[in-house]
């Protein structure tokens, strides 16, 4: 009976083996888990960069004409309501500040209009969009007293000339014929430059 009891007394002094929890056995690789994610870079997705448009149309500049004379071989830049006289050669130039299509005709005091680009047909002509760009001839003023208007108008979109070429003739017929725009929807531009015409 001792030794049985001496044996028992054993058991209940011998600790007791403690095996650690499941999630206690977690903690370290959590732990690394999350300084992984802290420590590794974030690399973040290339944005390709926007690809410009390109505007033929220079903001600020509209379509418009000079006038150069010509003497003695040389061109003289003449400025709107420049004094000119019958028998002067004038060059006539346009900048079309991107509207694509247009005409150039004039209109003098004696109610005259006249094509100059195109010289002769039914349509519009194509413009180059940028740079100041001359007509291929010369023209030559007459003797209708007064004065000699040019007209430029443009457009997006080729047009008829009749429209254009109608507008023009009843302005010719009216005393503001020197000032006045042509009468023209507003999907036209139009631009003028006036010479006036010395007496004799």
């Amino acid at each position: 009976m001792a030794s049985r009891a001496r044996l028992v007394q054993a058991r209940r002094e011998r600790p007791a083996r403690r095996f650690p929890s499941l999630a206690a056995a977690l903690v370290p690789a959590i732990t690394a888990a999350a300084l992984v994610l802290l420590v590794r870079p974030q690399v973040s997705t290339p944005v390709a960069p926007e690809t410009p448009v390109e505007e033929t149309r220079v903001k600020g500049l509209e379509p418009r004409l000079t006038v150069h004379r010509r003497r003695a071989g040389e061109a003289e830049p003449l400025a709107d309501g420049a004094l000119a006289a019958s028998g002067d050669v004038v060059q006539l130039a346009y900048v079309a500040a991107g509207r694509a299509h247009g005409v150039i005709l004039s209109v003098d005091g004696r109610g005259t209009v006249t094509l100059h680009a195109p010289e002769s047909g039914t349509g519009s002509v194509p413009l180059a969009p940028a740079g100041t760009h001359a007509l291929p001839g010369a023209y030559a003023l007459d003797d209708a007293p007064g004065f000699e208007r040019f007209f430029l108008v443009t457009a997006e979109a080729p047009f008829a000339l009749e429209e254009v070429l109608a507008a023009a003739r009843s302005l010719a017929g009216h005393a503001e014929a020197r000032t006045s725009p042509l009468p023209l929807p507003s999907r036209y531009m139009q631009a003028s430059f006036t010479l006036e015409k010395s007496s004799p």
